[in-house]
């Protein structure tokens, strides 16, 4: 049996709220071509930018930590650059 008034829901007043938080990578085009100093290969490197971000909805919202560098193809050491 229920007893008052308005049968109202729980969640009447509830907000959805979506954020994240991570690491983005963007890839800037080919680097320098060059012998890694860890598995010494000579290959062509990846160059790309870093950087940490928060997203509302999938939005960023804020960058900070920026860099950019270039990353070895087979092995995966990076060269600050």
């Amino acid at each position: 049996m229920v007893s008052g008034g308005t049968n109202e829901s729980a969640y009447a007043d509830a907000m959805f709220f979506l954020f994240g938080y991570g690491t983005k990578r963007q890839y800037l085009g080919d680097g320098h071509t060059r012998t890694c100093p860890r598995c010494h290969n000579t290959t062509q490197w990846r160059r790309l930018r870093e950087s940490k971000q928060v997203t509302v909805f999938f939005v960023p919202v804020a960058r900070w930590n920026r860099r950019q560098f270039e990353e070895c193809g087979i092995c995966g050491t990076v060269v600050e650059g």
